[in-house]
């Protein structure tokens, strides 16, 4: 299993290189997918192998929101992920721009799912990582 870690500095990397390739969008959309096994994972859940509506990430977003209302909080990135992807399955002029786009929600949503690994009440407002960033920067100023 990949950390979030891991994933995160794979998006960071991805997001520093220009035109990023015909293979961009499934390297996203697998980053997405990996996020949300390790939110199952996490759970003591074995991600499971279905998709919905054409995409794993959604059904394992499914999943993973089973029992945690909360959770449905990052539906709305996941639908953007899988629309980006079949956007960038075509050629598009502004492929640039999408690819950009979808690095930023699959960040987004190893984002949410980290706070929400770190803050259980994570998302009962809204998808904001405010909690995990108001931790970290009183972190931040108790080391400095």
């Amino acid at each position: 299993m990949t950390s979030l870690v891991a994933i995160e500095r794979r998006i960071e990397a991805l997001r520093d290189v220009p035109a990023l390739g015909r293979d961009a969008a499934e390297e996203l959309l697998r980053l997405g997918e990996e996020v949300l096994e390790a939110w199952l994972d996490a759970k003591g859940e074995e991600p499971g192998r279905d998709t919905h509506e054409g995409f794993r990430l959604l059904a394992l977003h499914r999943q993973g929101a089973r029992g945690v209302p909360s959770f449905n909080a990052c539906r709305e990135t996941c639908r953007e992920i899988a629309y980006h992807c079949n956007l960038l399955s075509g050629s598009p002029e502004n492929r640039d721009h999408l690819e950009r786009m979808m690095g930023m929600l699959v960040e987004h949503l190893n984002l949410f799912v980290h706070g929400k690994m770190e803050v259980e009440g994570l998302g009962e407002f809204c998808c904001a990582s405010r909690p995990l960033r108001q931790q970290s920067a009183v972190e931040e100023r108790s080391d400095g």
